[in-house]
Formats: structure tokens, C-alpha cells, sequence
């Protein structure tokens, strides 16, 4: 099966080298003895939908990047019987344990994530509920019986247990299918360490917000804060990070330089005092990629850096995609400690400014710099790979 490109954990771009790195095949100079892997499941936030449910058998995990379905060498994490979980409830730091295996000690480079199909006895083993809409199957991709792979390099000690979390992207994983009214489950996975540290905060409640931490343009976590408006980003790796809320229809707001120490929960906003996203005009970002290209739409800021305002999979039949984005400003502010306020200050200079990056598995990312946009501005942008 062929690696989507975002299974590329961002933490690989944040030198985690002792715990996950980006890179192939197993290597030489394994330890003796056993350790032990323990595995838990958390999500991104979906968008248009009210439940997204997937169905979990097992997670496999190998030496050899390259190892094929029926190799020898696999260790497996079994769920028996298999989990059925709505990801929609896997944010805000909640984790779904899969449960723990003893492997050889040494480093494991590949990682299937295997979930159970859809039958004529359970129709709705995979499914989706779209807001406002009935519960309908989500059909999986021809292959994806063997799991949806991903290459990683875990280390797994002697005597030691490797802690990881497995990242289910709702939002990027489930694909439209044109005008059939199906949909299409494409999951996209990373595996993270399993981090004591994050982030956690208050936005005013009562608004459609999604609030994510960001390391040069890139998604480290996300999550969409409860009812009251608190959110919880964690894992997340100790660094310097962009926190960046977006709402439909509301001006982003983002704080720069969120410091995130071990073993430690950086709090950003508190219940009293929450961040708040002001109303916006908006202008339409729309187009067509190819089937199975993930669409980011980013914006350059003024101090420099880019954020990511919106992304996901294009329609898995027609290719299509459309976002509507803010016009005004968005409102920045530097990390204020507790008990310090935030001072934001509107980038007049960002206003209306986008770019639309376009990821397709085997190919180098395009990105293509928009025109100012303004209210009502419909702006259509179309890629073709290579």
C-alpha cells in the first residue's frame, strides 16, 4: 500500500530522535532482551461531521519498513474483540487505550493499523453521520485489509516500555464521494510519543472553533474545545509552538511562541478570561487535485512564519475541494505568562493573503500564492501532478 503523505509525523520535523524519527528501513545493532510497546488512539477534530466511527482488529508493527503482509517478524497489539469507537470523542486529550504487547527489544519501522470491514450481517462496521444527516457506511479503499501503513522508527528498549499514541485525523480521512451521498475512508494516521506535556486553554464557548498547535506551518495537534469552551492539546512534544483558533465565519486569532516544558500543561487562556474569535467576512477558496491530494490553505504572517487555516482531502471522486477563509486581519498575540493578558494586535499586512498547498503522495508538495481576497472573492485554484 502506498504511504499517504501525511502520514508524516510533524514530531520528526522537532528532533524527537530518541523516540520517533522519520526515516526506512529497520537496522543492525538491535539489544537483547524484551521491552514491551503500549499503543492508545487519539483524534484531530472532524469537520461537518456529528460521528465518525471506525472499527479497530489490531495494530502490527515491524522491523523492516519494506516487510511485506505474511513476512515473519510481526508483534501485534489484538483487540478482541474488535473496538468500535466514534473518533469525535477521542479530542481534547482523551485517549482510547489499544493495549500493550513484549517484543524484541530494538527498532520497529513500520506500523499497520488494521480495522475491520464492513459486511452485508454489519453493514456499519465503518461509518459516518454527517451533521444534519443520516448515518451512512464508510467504504474503504480496495487493499487496506493488510492496514493502513505508516513507517516510523520506535525504539523499544530491554526492560524499557515505548509509549506511543496513534493519531486518527477525522477530518483528513473521510472523503466525500461526489454526489452519491457515500463516503470514503481514507484514514490518515501519525504516531506520537506519548507526552505528559501540552497545551490547554479557554475559548468563548458557544462558537464552531477548531484550535491547533503549529511548528512552521505544520499541525502538531488539534482539537475542538467542549462546551464550555476549554480545550486540551495533548501530546505534544516540549518546544516552541503557534497556537491558532479558527472559527467559520470568525477572524483567526493565534498566540506565537506557546512554550511547552516536560512533564508540564502550558495554560494559555483561563475559563474567566477566554479567547475570543471576532465575526468576519469571508471569501471562497475552491478548485480541483487530483483524487487523494490533502489541500492546505496557509497564511504568510507579518513577524514572519505561516499558519495553516484549513485543510483536508479533496472529493474522492470529482477531486474538489472549497474552504471560505476570513478577510479581516487575524489578531495575533505573543505567549503571555499566567496572570499576564494577552495583547493581540490585528497583522493588517496578512489580511485576505493566502496560499493553497496541495500534498499528493509520490510528488513534491505545490503551493500556490493567491491574489488579496476580499468579501464575496471567490478564488479558484486547480493542480495537476506532476
Amino acid at each position: 500500500m502506498k504511504t499517504h503523505p501525511c502520514f508524516r509525523t510533524v514530531l520528526c520535523a522537532l528532533s524527537i530522535a530518541s523516540l520517533a524519527a522519520c526515516g526506512g528501513g529497520g537496522g543492525g545493532g538491535e539489544p537483547s532482551g524484551n521491552g514491551t510497546l503500549r499503543l492508545a488512539m487519539t483524534d484531530a477534530p472532524s469537520c461537518g461531521y456529528s460521528a465518525v466511527n471506525v472499527t479497530v482488529e489490531k495494530v502490527r508493527v515491524h522491523q523492516s519498513s519494506s516487510a511485506s503482509d505474511n513476512d515473519a517478524g510481526w508483534s501485534e497489539v489484538v483487540l478482541n474483540p474488535a473496538r468500535r469507537v466514534d473518533l469525535l470523542t477521542l479530542t481534547n486529550g482523551v485517549l482510547m487505550e489499544l493495549g500493550q504487547v513484549p517484543l524484541p527489544a530494538g527498532k520497529y519501522t513500520q506500523l499497520r493499523l488494521v480495522l475491520a470491514s464492513n459486511t452485508g450481517a454489519q453493514p456499519l462496521t465503518n461509518s459516518v453521520v454527517p451533521t444534519g444527516a443520516s448515518e451512512v457506511a464508510l467504504k474503504t479503499p480496495s487493499g487496506q485489509q493488510s492496514g493502513v501503513k505508516t513507517n516510523v522508527n520506535i525504539d523499544v528498549g530491554a526492560n524499557q516500555m515505548a509509549d506511543f499514541v496513534l493519531d486518527f485525523d477525522a477530518c483528513k480521512s473521510v472523503v466525500a464521494a461526489g454526489a452519491s451521498g457515500q463516503y470514503l475512508l481514507k484514514p490518515v494516521v501519525s504516531v506520537i510519543p506519548r507526552f505528559v506535556s501540552g497545551v490547554q486553554g479557554y475559548v468563548e464557548p458557544g462558537t464552531d472553533t477548531s484550535v491547533s498547535l503549529q511548528f512552521n506551518g505544520e499541525l502538531v495537534r488539534a482539537t475542538t474545545p467542549d462546551s464550555a469552551g476549554k480545550f486540551l492539546l495533548q501530546p505534544v512534544a516540549p518546544g516552541n509552538y503557534t497556537l491558532v483558533v479558527v472559527g467559520a465565519g470568525r477572524t483567526t486569532t493565534v498566540i506565537t511562541g506557546v512554550p511547552v516544558a516536560a512533564e508540564t500543561v502550558t495554560s494559555v487562556s483561563a475559563g474567566a478570561a477566554p479567547l475570543s474569535l471576532q465575526p468576519s467576512p469571508v471569501a471562497t477558496v475552491k478548485g480541483t487535485a487530483p483524487v487523494d491530494t490533502i489541500v492546505r490553505v496557509l497564511q504568510p504572517l507579518s513577524a514572519g512564519g505561516t499558519i495553516e487555516v484549513a485543510g483536508r482531502g479533496v472529493d474522492g471522486v470529482t477531486g474538489a475541494y472549497g474552504f471560505t477563509v476570513p478577510t479581516l486581519a487575524p489578531r495575533v498575540a505573543p505567549y503571555a505568562a499566567p496572570g499576564t493578558s494577552l495583547v493581540f494586535a490585528a497583522d493588517s499586512a496578512a489580511a485576505g493573503r493566502y496560499a493553497v498547498q496541495a500534498r499528493l503522495g509520490g510528488f513534491a508538495d505545490k503551493t500556490r500564492t493567491l491574489p488579496v481576497l476580499t468579501e464575496g472573492a471567490v478564488q479558484t485554484t486547480d493542480f495537476t501532478f506532476p
